[in-house]
């Protein structure tokens, strides 16, 4: 299968790098044949051997079995994504070899697990989510629809994360809480009572300091 990288830049980067460690682990036919970036300084440049081949536009013309939206910021992936998927591309999982998924693990399409990721028995990781390294998602979570679990970040069992939700580097939530939708976690925060929609929660514990618009 063959796969565009929406997204040149530094998250761009580590998942073409999740890609071919999986083809060269030999664990997989997904085959990253370069980037797509709205970036005009980046056309025609290289990124581990991987061109960027032109614009988000262009990808219909570049022959492809599938796409994956590699763009940190979770607003802007969902919009991309859902832009894509209405002009009927395909999308691929980016799931590093190095990490540690459970067997009965749910992963959405468009996801990105990187390397020292673990999800255990139960999860259910949404569309478009992005579980970066080292970050550990316990049993029965669910984290939704364009989420982010930021290096390091650690989410206790039963832990429902929302559609949208960053949860900061290093950042802590105890087992049964709950993240609303659209809402951060601070870096290093620890999230010991539920965080509503929107909202930005920061500290140890964690406690609301804004509303955020989507």
């Amino acid at each position: 299968m063959k796969v565009l990288i929406v997204g040149a830049g530094g998250h761009g980067q580590v998942v073409a790098d999740i890609l071919l460690a999986r083809v060269k682990s030999g664990g997989s036919d997904i085959y990253p044949i370069g980037f797509l970036d709205d970036d005009p300084a980046l056309l025609a440049r290289t990124f581990l051997g991987l061109p960027v081949l032109g614009s988000v536009a262009q990808a219909s013309s570049i022959p492809h079995d599938a796409v994956v939206v590699a763009i940190g910021d979770n607003p802007t992936r969902q919009r991309i994504s859902l832009q894509l998927e209405s002009q009927g591309e395909r999308f691929a999982t980016a799931l590093h070899p190095a990490a540690v998924v459970g067997s009965d693990v749910e992963i959405g399409a468009g996801t990105m697990v990187c390397a020292g990721a673990v999800a255990n028995p139960g999860a259910r990781i949404g569309r478009g989510v992005i579980l970066n390294t080292a970050c550990s998602v316990d049993h029965h979570n669910h984290v939704g629809d364009y989420a982010h679990v930021a290096p390091g970040a650690y989410l206790g069992g039963d832990v429902r994360v929302g559609e949208g939700t960053l949860i900061g580097l290093g950042a802590g939530v105890l087992p049964g809480r709950r993240v609303g939708a659209w809402a951060t976690v601070g870096a290093g925060a620890t999230v010991t009572r539920d965080v509503p929609d929107r909202v930005t929660a920061v500290g140890a514990p964690a406690r609301a300091i804004a509303k955020e618009g989507k």
